[in-house]
């Protein structure tokens, strides 16, 4: 947003809001699939401490799923430089 301060001339332009409206979207689906994937290991992850489940998962070596951790410093928003 500081970008669109720093250059008016782009609040107008319909070429940067749709970039804007692809970059919020693509960050909603991303955020969207962690949750999923964090889910979906938090429930593989109970069910083989269940019994009789916990029996398998020991016999057959099944084991503890990661959550998953994004790389530090991936939080930070994209930098996107339109100067000239």
């Amino acid at each position: 947003m500081v970008v669109i301060e720093r250059y008016p001339e782009l609040k107008s332009n319909q070429n940067f809001l749709e970039l804007q409206s692809h970059l919020e979207s693509s960050e909603n689906r991303i955020s969207t699939e962690r949750r999923r994937f964090n889910l979906a290991a938090q429930e593989y992850n109970t069910s083989i401490m269940q019994f009789p489940n916990h029996v398998y998962a020991r016999i057959f070596g099944f084991q503890e799923k990661q959550y998953f951790q994004s790389v530090p410093g991936n939080d930070k928003a994209l930098v996107v430089d339109f100067g000239q």
